[in-house]
């Protein structure tokens, strides 16, 4: 039998039929309804052997034609007719039943008590129990509330259906036995039967879903890290606790998800939570826990465990698994010592937590999912085996799990046609890279808006939408893309102001410079020795280093890409400046491939010439990462540039890098050559002006070139830099005059 109609469909006209009893007693106990032969093809559904029926509020299975009901005739056994509140000879409305789709049980709560206690005391064991009962109701139907007869070793029991649930179908509240199906027995505490081995029935079946699909759970790129996860925090709970106990292991009490903000650890822990066969996961926040009040935190922390607790003390091994999710768990669990409030709240917080999970009275019902994205500031005793002992770093999602989250977020508008045809989802995720999974999210919002904002007139806001009409472009996708900015992107716009003149072809030694520069990056991206490469540009300041080193890291294509100058530090600290160096280099360890520039190195830890001063601190600070290996499976390129290599010997920070290359000023053959690409000058002009031009700056250069450029005498700057029009030369020659005494 089954609840509320609507979920399956009735392709046959309601009909009338006369309540009977069963047939015989012992077909009492299985369920079943019975009708005669001409009767029981009515209720055949299409493509299968199955026959169900609609009676009233439920459904009912058939078995086979019985020689003694009568046609019109349906034979129910009293709890049947009891639920279904009929009697022997009342006329009840009867029509086939379809199953939809997905009608499978994935989990079934029964609650057993016996047919006649009279003081029965009986011991069931529930896992050979659970393999009968599947057996015997094989594709039958149970719905919330249903009351079934069934005899289980010579007893009559009758079950009631606390919970059938369908995977993926929350909102259904009956669905069909299968092989698959995850029994759960309960009893109350004056029923007389004892349930044994419950604990490891369940371990077979931790999870409610036979299979995962990540991307149904709204979860994607993620693959790894669940398989992770599930080998170590999960595959010791799928075997049978016999067979843990001769292995002489634990099962996992905690795990940690760390990772840049918006990579979906939040989300995993959740849907982690929903899976696992045990009480309601408790998701708490960390900065929730604490309380103004002396022992109110700790008693918050305590009031986490008091359910696993008493589950424990009353239920044993059978106790359910209780899930504690902790989000910003670095909030309470900083390192001991390290904050001085006076205090000490946050140390009695940790001590009270690893109490709870490892201490002298360890619960063994608890999985507690931590989440952090500083792990450096939590307490080490937290992290040691047997505690939050399962550490997964949940990254930045490479291509394919950009991809797959993309396809999550547009999935419903794909559906609903609202998706146009031109939109390529695959070009998408190879553009947005080192975006997160909350940033691509974003990405979708924002072109949804352009979207929208087609079809909205600030003229007129009550003006009818055309839904029809609405459609989510790949323009609106390129539009969204520059409104939403990755927390750990290529600073490209930084980069390209380095070099606002572009890359002109400056002779043979700036060229040598690029392509060996560039070998580096190819040695980053495929050397499997060589994860961190340095290297130093020095020479004259103008010189074009800076725009070498932007050049480099704009063609390199890393996923990160940022540049660190004196300018982005104006006014800050000296350990403000630590920090602000420390976040750029913690931020590029989260990328699978980095480039960071450290444009003018001296002017960074602030070089004065006179004296020489300098700060030590953030000297000492550059040394540390510049020399610092990144982590496993990262890869970073570090280019410095220095217009003050003698110093910067004398403190030790050439040595620091890995490879140091001189980039020289402008020879007259060279200028030559920038001059022809510039364009600015007449043929008969060009040799002129170059030969005065040896030994100058690149950057000076372009100032010289500016100047001349502009002015009464110099002319129409658009005609000249649009070719209509030349320099004057002597002009230029004036102009080199007030450069070349600033030289």
């Amino acid at each position: 039998m089954a609840g509320r109609l609507g979920f399956g469909s009735s392709s046959a006209a309601a009909m009338g039929m006369i309540v009977t009893n069963t047939p015989a007693a012992d077909l009492a106990l299985t369920n079943f309804a019975y009708c005669s032969a001409a009767d029981l093809r009515k209720f055949s559904v299409p493509g299968s052997k199955l026959f169900f029926a609609s009676i009233a509020d439920s459904v009912v299975k058939f078995h086979t034609p019985h020689e003694s009901i009568r046609d019109g005739h349906i034979g129910l056994n009293a709890i049947q007719r009891r639920h279904t509140k009929v009697s022997t000879g009342d006329t009840i409305s009867v029509s086939r039943f379809v199953p939809p789709d997905n009608f499978k049980l994935a989990l079934l709560t029964l609650e057993l008590e016996f047919v006649k206690a009279k003081g029965k005391n009986e011991q069931v064991d529930a896992v050979r129990l659970a393999e009968q009962l599947r057996k015997r109701f094989i594709n039958q139907v149970m719905t919330t509330g249903q009351k079934v007869s069934f005899e289980y070793c010579g007893t009559n029991y009758i079950f009631t259906v606390n919970q059938a649930a369908v995977e993926d179908q929350e909102d259904m509240n009956k669905g069909m036995v299968s092989a698959e199906t995850y029994f759960v027995f309960e009893t109350s505490p004056s029923s007389g039967i004892k349930i044994v081995n419950q604990r490891e029935a369940a371990s077979s079946k931790i999870f409610r879903q036979k299979e995962f699909n990540l991307q149904s759970l709204g979860i994607g790129g993620l693959s790894a890290e669940f398989a992770d996860i599930f080998r170590r925090a999960f595959a010791s709970r799928v075997f049978p606790p016999h067979v843990i106990n001769k292995l002489g292991i634990k099962h996992v009490k905690g795990m940690l998800l760390h990772g840049p903000p918006g990579t979906g650890k939040t989300l995993m822990a959740r849907q982690i939570g929903k899976m696992l066969n045990g009480r309601d996961p408790k998701i708490v926040n960390g900065p929730e826990v604490l309380s103004k009040y002396v022992g109110e935190t700790e008693k918050n922390v305590r009031d986490l465990f008091a359910d696993a607790e008493n589950d424990q003390r009353t239920r044993g091994d059978q106790s359910d698994l209780h899930v504690i999710i902790f989000d910003e768990i670095d909030a309470i669990c900083k390192s001991r010592g390290s904050t001085r409030d006076g205090t000490g709240v946050h140390d009695s917080i940790v001590n009270q937590l690893l109490t709870k999970i490892d201490g002298v009275e360890a619960l063994n019902n608890v999985l507690l999912i931590g989440m952090t994205n500083r792990k450096d500031l939590l307490d080490e005793a937290l992290l040691r085996p047997g505690r939050l002992e399962v550490q997964v770093e949940i990254s930045l999602p490479d291509e394919n799990g950009r991809l797959q989250i993309l396809q999550i977020h547009t999935n419903k508008m794909k559906e609903n046609s609202f998706l146009a045809a031109d939109v390529n989802l695959q070009e998408l995720a190879a553009r947005t890279k080192n975006f997160s999974g909350a940033e691509l999210e974003g990405v979708v919002k924002s072109a949804v808006s352009f979207a929208l904002n087609r079809q909205t007139s600030l003229d007129d806001l009550t003006k009818p939408l055309d839904e029809e009409n609405i459609k989510v472009t790949m323009d609106d996708f390129l539009n969204a893309l520059q409104e939403i900015i990755p927390a750990f992107g290529a600073s490209t716009d930084n980069l390209q102001r380095c070099r606002v003149n572009g890359i002109v072809d400056c002779g043979e030694s700036h060229k040598h410079i690029l392509q060996r520069a560039m070998l580096l990056v190819e040695q980053v991206k495929l050397s499997k020795g060589s994860p961190l490469v340095t290297c130093l540009l020095e020479g004259p300041s103008g010189s074009g280093k800076t725009a070498l080193a932007a050049t480099i890291g704009i063609d390199s294509d890393f996923p990160y890409a940022k540049i660190v100058s004196a300018e982005t530090m104006i006014g800050l600290s000296e350990s403000s400046k630590c920090a602000q160096i420390s976040k750029v280099f913690e931020d590029a360890y989260k990328s699978p491939l980095s480039i960071i520039v450290l444009d003018d190195i001296e002017r960074l830890f602030e070089y004065a010439p006179i004296g020489p001063r300098f700060s030590n601190v953030i000297l000492q600070t550059l040394l540390l990462f510049i020399k610092r290996l990144p982590p496993k499976g990262k890869h970073l390129l570090v280019i410095g540039t220095t217009s003050e290599v003698g110093f910067l010997e004398s403190v030790g920070i050439c040595n620091a890098f890995s490879l140091s290359y001189s980039v020289p000023t402008l020879r007259t053959a060279d200028a030559k050559r920038v001059l022809e690409q510039l364009g600015v000058f007449d043929a008969d002009h060009i040799d002129t002006a170059a030969e005065s031009l040896n030994n100058i700056p690149i950057k000076k250069l372009y100032m010289l070139v500016e100047m001349a450029a502009h002015g009464p005498e110099g002319g129409s700057a658009d005609a000249i830099y649009s070719g209509r029009e030349k320099i004057n030369i002597n002009h230029f020659f004036d102009c080199l005059g007030d450069v070349l005494s600033f030289r």
